[in-house]
């Protein structure tokens, strides 16, 4: 099956990027190199086109109910205007997703209106496991995306640079704020709307934007202009690695409970009613875990990447699931699951890297945090 491309894949191709497949998907990789991606978003700005991923709006007569059936989080927290970071899960309280849900409110024919950014890795599946599960809930599920754009832009002058290009009609959101603006350049006959949210994926300040393709590509290269980096897929990996942040096949799959994850913080048992996987989660919270997800610093130079065996004692105990070097910070770092046991930081364990054995020690996660 040939890969899709998104609105932006010619553009991203004049403008220099080299693209690779990912998640079915022909995607920028890098633009000007890694390195440099990577240090504008740390200390500048860095815009990604992020439209593999996949928009789904589901609304109706209370579809938040419907939706709660099917997280541990508690959606109630959330009103409109608010999003909130959580899973969806199976019955072993495995993780069939990482998503944020965005209250949209009602619209004006009084149904409650929910959005959800899904994973771009089978997209379709996760799609008719949402209907499948919402079947007797009487709400409409449908592809928020379509043809439209979703970018982000994201570091400490993100929302600089996006004044520059949007405006007075750009307003200061709180963090996982979100709205949806009416936007128009001179010239054009009518408004576009923009969806706009305070979320993102690097451990910067940042925002997500869905816009009609047209519009979405003017404001691209706009903001590349004004001096955003274009940013591809290699920075936006080590961006989230130094942050901790998961990535679903990775560090997030059916084999793992968000409590093994160390995403406790999104499960709230409290939660009236039933949820899938709330049994599941309730025994692992009386009897504890068996394994943890833990960050690894790597001594020297050595670089742990993705399947990497772990060893403590000459056994091996677990494999990495992300690593690289980090560029903020200089050093090999890595995320794996190993057992409870070894999950006490300061604990040392070994990683075979081309047959070398190299010493990691477990540290505490993020391994990178934005201090202002």
């Amino acid at each position: 099956m040939q890969a899709k491309r998104t609105p932006l894949y010619q553009v991203c191709l004049e403008q220099g990027c080299r693209m690779v497949e990912f998640a079915g998907w022909k995607m920028p990789i890098q633009f000007a190199g890694l390195i440099h991606e990577h240090s504008a978003v740390r200390n500048h700005s860095g815009i990604f086109d992020i439209s593999h991923m996949g928009v789904v709006l589901i609304q109706g007569s209370n579809s938040k109910d419907g939706l709660q059936k099917l997280v541990p989080s508690d959606l109630y927290r959330i009103g409109p205007g608010e999003a909130c970071y959580t899973v969806l899960l199976n019955e072993e309280a495995g993780i069939v997703d990482d998503v944020i849900i965005y209250d949209l409110g009602v619209n004006d024919d009084d149904k409650d209106r929910i959005m959800m950014i899904i994973n771009a890795a089978n997209t379709e599946e996760k799609i008719a496991w949402l209907e499948k599960n919402l079947i007797n809930q009487n709400l409409q599920i449908s592809d928020k995306k379509e043809n439209n754009l979703l970018l982000a832009i994201q570091g400490p002058e993100s929302k600089e640079q996006l004044i520059k290009v949007l405006g007075k009609s750009f307003v200061e959101l709180p963090r996982f704020g979100h709205k949806e603006l009416s936007f128009q350049f001179k010239g054009q006959e009518k408004s576009t709307p923009i969806f706009i949210a305070r979320t993102g994926y690097t451990g910067e300040n940042g925002y997500e934007l869905l816009i009609e393709q047209n519009t979405g590509i003017q404001i691209w290269n706009l903001l590349i202009q004004n001096g955003v980096t274009p940013c591809g897929l290699g920075a936006r990996d080590t961006l989230r690695l130094e942050a901790a942040m998961p990535l679903y096949g990775n560090e997030l799959n059916l084999s793992t409970s968000p409590l093994e994850a160390g995403l406790g913080w999104l499960v709230h048992l409290e939660v009236p009613g039933n949820f899938i996987g709330k049994k599941t989660l309730a025994k692992q919270v009386k009897t504890g875990v068996t394994k943890k997800l833990v960050g690894l610093e790597l001594e020297g130079k050595a670089i742990a990447r993705s399947k990497y065996p772990i060893t403590y004692q000459d056994k091996i105990v677990g494999q990495i699931t992300s690593g690289s070097w980090s560029p903020t910070l200089n050093k090999g770092i890595a995320m794996a699951y190993l057992p409870i046991e070894l999950t006490k930081l300061g604990t040392i364990v070994s990683v075979i890297i081309r047959d070398k054995i190299h010493k990691a020690t477990v540290v505490k996660k993020p391994f990178y945090r934005r201090v202002s």
